[in-house]
């Protein structure tokens, strides 16, 4: 049983986006948090109680100043509660286009697709349920000619999910990059679990881990900001011919993301959407 003392952390945003909560999110990221959840006008952080150090955390909030938004935030113990219980209870399997399904363990009796993804749930990385996660996967199993006997990157990749995906899909080998330890460790743990860690390995990091000319296919599910600031890097490392996919952002967002991207020399492909979120493909010319 999984029965711990947490810290809520509600921060206020104001004013309060989903894209300035992910800005928050992606600023506090280095310290031990476990779950995030957005609640206008507030960022809720829940973090184990001996981890929790509030300097530590006003010190990073501080590095915020000036970039838009103004942020304060307040800490309450939140009573022993069993955290897999509640997983159990809120995570629903997903089925992808009648070809994927992202289950957890304690599914039992469903029906099978073509590809089936384990995921045991942990507080903070994604089970499939998001958009952007969905539109995602639906990506891959488009393109399965590209995908098999191919290099792939999962930059940001958390639970894994999309790795797991392209390795069940046969690509060649398949590389899973985190800038949260826990979720690299998660994420190699799931690889085992789905019987692909032989072609799949994990890394602790950012963009800097990125190899040139090394990919045929790259997944980045992360946020507008980060996507901005990366794409160079991510068209870099990908080879000719390669595919970028690319989501976490408003449709609203993609003439910013289409002029990062064909300033980098990759070509746009297509897009989709889902409840405003959307997900875009780019080609890296021949």
């Amino acid at each position: 049983m999984n029965s711990q003392e947490y810290i809520e952390v509600s921060i206020k945003i104001t004013p309060f986006s989903e894209e300035n909560a992910e800005i928050v999110t992606a600023e506090i990221c280095d310290l031990p948090f476990e779950s995030f959840s957005s609640e206008d006008p507030f960022l809720k952080c829940y973090i184990q109680k001996e981890l929790y150090d509030m300097h530590a955390l006003r010190v990073v909030l501080s590095g915020l100043d000036g970039i838009g938004f103004d942020v304060s935030f307040t800490s309450n113990l939140v009573p022993a509660v069993n955290w897999n219980a509640i997983w159990e209870s809120q995570f629903t399997p997903i089925i992808v286009d009648g070809e994927c399904t992202i289950k957890a363990s304690f599914h039992k009796d469903l029906n099978r697709t073509k590809y089936n993804i384990v995921i045991d749930p942990k507080m903070a990385f994604g089970t499939g349920h998001h958009q952007t996660t969905y539109m995602m996967c639906r990506a891959l199993l488009r393109h399965k000619e590209q995908v098999r006997d191919k290099v792939v990157m999962d930059m940001g990749c958390g639970t894994a999910i999309l790795a797991i995906l392209a390795a069940k899909m046969k690509a060649k080998h398949v590389y899973g990059i985190d800038i949260d330890a826990v979720a690299a460790i998660s994420a190699y743990d799931n690889a085992k679990a789905n019987r692909v860690s032989k072609v799949m390995e994990t890394y602790c990091g950012d963009a800097s881990l990125l190899q040139r000319n090394s990919y045929d296919i790259f997944l980045a599910n992360i946020n507008r900001n980060i996507l901005m600031q990366d794409i160079p890097t991510y068209a870099l490392s990908l080879r000719k011919g390669g595919l970028l996919f690319v989501s976490g952002f408003y449709i609203e967002d993609m003439p910013m993301i289409i002029g990062s991207a064909t300033n980098s020399g990759l070509e746009y492909v297509s897009h989709d959407s889902m409840d405003n979120w959307c997900c875009m493909e780019f080609r890296k010319p021949q």
